[in-house]
């Protein structure tokens, strides 16, 4: 039960000619509606006023708004500001870079770079094999 319950319950139960208890002992409220009162007028002084209601309200124009949330064109500062640095670093830094920025699964990492063999030439000719076979055993 709640307390507003209980309490007109004990009036009914008083006895007629008893009156109702001094206004010390009484909560501190003077009636039902005062908690939703106080809150009206904490609400009624609060600034900007009612947004309900039209009046003080300025008028915007359509096309200052478009103007505003028009989106700009950086281009040209980010050109000037890009030229404008010619620092460039080092190769292992920025292999290093990009390595630590690379995934560990083995579908990020590059392709392994497999050194190619070159094909074995020599200096010497098919007829100089023959010349030598000649003079060194002596086969005509």
């Amino acid at each position: 039960m709640s307390a507003a319950l209980l309490r007109r319950g004990l009036e009914l139960l008083e006895p007629p000619g008893r009156a109702k208890a001094p206004p010390g002992l009484q909560r501190g409220r003077a009636g039902p509606r005062t908690a939703g009162a106080a809150r009206r007028r904490k609400r009624a002084l609060e600034p900007g006023g009612n947004k309900a209601t039209v009046k003080g309200r300025v008028v915007k124009s359509a096309i200052e708004e478009y103007h505003k949330k028009k989106p700009v064109n950086h281009l040209r500062e980010n050109l000037r500001y890009m030229l404008k640095g010619r620092l460039v670093a080092d190769k292992a830094v920025t292999e290093q870079v990009l390595a630590q920025n690379r995934g560990r699964k083995s579908k990020d990492q590059p392709p392994e770079k497999t050194e190619k063999k070159k094909s074995e030439s020599t200096v010497f000719t098919e007829e100089d094999f023959r010349k030598f076979e000649r003079e060194y055993f002596g086969i005509p």
